[in-house]
């Protein structure tokens, strides 16, 4: 079952094909059944069975995307027993872009229970390059070939984390000094507007590492983003994530929205800016890749906003 009409649908093929890949942050929605899902594939006893569902649609998703977003590695390291069911359910070309685990992109840890001991302490392993190589890539390294960007999203530093923005610039300097950038897609996602700065994407250019245009709830809208620096004049891989309207919170919108299955509210702002980071994502060298991917509490239904999308950009290219 496929959301998009067949020339929606061949536009996805192809974009994926130029190395432009266009899809969702997670893909276990039951509100989506009936749209991208079919019910009677889930089916135990003649009823719908939740679990097999969790377990096995992501086989049915990658039959219509070519990329999806894997928030969940944000909370916990990648688990080899987890990384090979996923794997297995998707065709070769099918990319897993990951959110890096909050242990090597947080500074301070939240006083959450996921933390345990290490609840409201200063992170001893933030930007901790041997952690990261040793704990997230090398999981990874037997699926490299179905991986997409690997995203350090920082969450919202506070006062007093850094004296100076100078400062997290020379620490992030230091821990992209050491990633295998000729073998990976790397990107940086930030939470405080005053850190994109010129030295900021001149030391991702030279790093060799891409910048997520982020649509959050406390950044600057991604088109704002865009207009700081274009994607194509970037030297690596760049995502875009469309998160939130700036100015919501992630819980009203978890409220207001669930469960995901129709558009709620338009973003128009958000539309363009990801037609405009398509559009230019296809002027890099084709070796250089362009990920986007949207999430449902956005504007209710990511699919629906992905297909509006798709027909902004079949409409640019019958111009």
């Amino acid at each position: 079952m496929s959301p998009f009409s067949p020339d929606q649908q061949d536009l996805l093929s192809s974009l994926a094909a130029d190395g432009v890949f266009l899809g969702t942050s997670s893909w276990k929605y039951p509100g989506w059944l009936g749209q991208l899902y079919e019910e009677q594939r889930y089916l135990t006893r003649s009823k719908f069975s939740n679990a097999r569902f969790e377990r096995e649609c992501l086989a049915e998703y990658a039959e219509v995307f070519s990329s999806v977003c894997v928030d969940a590695s944000f909370y916990r390291f990648p688990d080899p027993k987890f990384l090979a069911g996923i794997h297995d359910q998707v065709p070769d070309g099918f990319r897993f872009s990951h959110k890096v685990t909050d242990t090597v992109t947080t500074r301070h840890f939240p006083n959450l229970p996921r933390h345990g001991s290490h609840a409201g302490k200063t992170n001893p392993v933030f930007l901790d390059a041997g952690v990261f190589l040793q704990s997230f890539l090398k999981p990874l390294a037997p699926y490299r070939k179905k991986t997409g960007l690997l995203i350090f999203e920082f969450t919202r530093f506070r006062k007093g984390d850094f004296e100076r923005g100078r400062d997290f610039l020379d620490a992030l300097d230091r821990f992209l000094a050491a990633l295998p950038t000729d073998e990976w897609d790397f990107g940086v996602e930030l939470r405080n507007p005053s850190l994109l700065r010129p030295e900021y994407f001149d030391l991702l250019d030279r790093r060799s590492v891409g910048h997520v245009y982020n649509h959050w709830e406390r950044m600057p809208p991604s088109g704002e983003q865009l207009d700081l620096r274009s994607p194509s004049t970037l030297s690596a891989a760049c995502g875009m994530r469309l998160l939130l309207k700036p100015g919501r919170r992630y819980k009203e919108a978890v409220e207001s929205f669930q469960p995901y299955d129709r558009t709620q509210e338009v973003r128009p702002e958000a539309r363009e800016a990801a037609e405009r980071f398509v559009l230019e994502s296809e002027k890099k060298p084709k070796k250089r890749k362009g990920y986007v991917y949207v999430n449902n509490r956005l504007e209710g239904n990511s699919l629906q906003t992905i297909a509006a999308l798709l027909d902004s950009l079949k409409g640019l290219a019958g111009k």
